[in-house]
């Protein structure tokens, strides 16, 4: 596997890739891997026949209050991870490189960046959007794979690949859980032994609404009993938990076609997201 720093190689090598024939997936991170980020590498493998992976830890999408300084950095293991995956060149530019000083690179989310996420961290989703076009631009990729457990970002990617009439397919990936259920992050490896124990309520309580509602429970009902849970369980705040179109992100009161139920709480000093899929009877 190669390590590129700078766009010149990254192009000459993307460009030997392409010599070789076939497709290059994409699958762009920051760093802190694990086997969520694997099976993203995975799927790439499966759907193309080169595999370029990122690290960048994007600042722009880091809000003055949140943990950018602190935010593991493991370029070494990260690197010997996506070489035993099968990853054909990792693309790690420093912030020089991805934010040339007076480039006008700025990409605006749209109206799928706000609530939810984007209401909790105002600009969020401009940054992501920005970087991701960015590393688009650099890679050119014909596929590039995104966990769900992100599914706002997911959204936002998609429209961002729509309006700019990329010629980029957007895939996917089902959310990777440890056998607790919880949903894998760079962020649990904050979380204490005991705040660990209590996170497990943050998938149990959505898979118990998510039952409800696909039985036709009440919607306002089920993510009040959920959120109900969550505090019991120890997350404050909790900054929300709703039923929004699986498309849209609309928000949703009965259920007529897929959603998502997503939610977003705080456990100690580490913030959690996940999100389940509901679809109708």
């Amino acid at each position: 596997m190669q390590i590129v720093r700078d766009i010149e190689t990254l192009r000459e090598e993307v460009a030997a890739l392409r010599a070789q024939g076939g497709r290059i997936a994409f699958v762009p991170t920051m760093g802190a891997l694990h086997a969520g980020h694997m099976a993203l590498v995975a799927e790439g493998r499966r759907r193309a026949d080169h595999v370029v992976a990122s690290i960048f830890v994007n600042p722009t999408q880091f809000a003055a209050s949140e943990d950018l300084s602190t935010y593991p950095r493991r370029e070494a293991t990260d690197a010997r991870m996506l070489e035993e995956e099968g990853c054909a060149i990792l693309w790690s530019p420093d912030v020089a490189t991805m934010y040339p000083e007076g480039a006008a690179i700025d990409v605006r989310a749209g109206s799928l960046g706000e609530g939810l996420d984007g209401a909790a961290r105002p600009g969020h989703f401009d940054g992501v959007a920005t970087v991701v076009s960015r590393l688009f631009d650099q890679v050119r990729p014909d596929i590039a794979l995104f966990g769900e457990k992100d599914y706002q970002q997911l959204a936002v990617i998609r429209q961002m690949v729509r309006d700019r009439g990329l010629a980029v397919e957007i895939i996917g990936v089902p959310t990777q859980r440890d056998a607790d259920g919880l949903a894998l992050s760079s962020r649990n490896a904050y979380l204490t032994d005991d705040e660990r124990q209590s996170a497990r309520a943050l998938p149990r309580a959505l898979g118990e609404a998510a039952a409800a509602i696909q039985r036709g429970g009440d919607v306002g009902e089920a993510l009040a009993a959920a959120k109900e849970r969550l505090v019991k369980a120890g997350f404050d705040p909790v900054d929300y938990i709703e039923l929004r179109d699986a498309e849209t992100l609309e928000p949703v009161t009965a259920l007529e076609r897929p959603a998502r139920l997503l939610a977003a709480a705080r456990i100690g000093r580490t913030r959690l997201i996940d999100n389940l899929a509901v679809e109708p009877a």
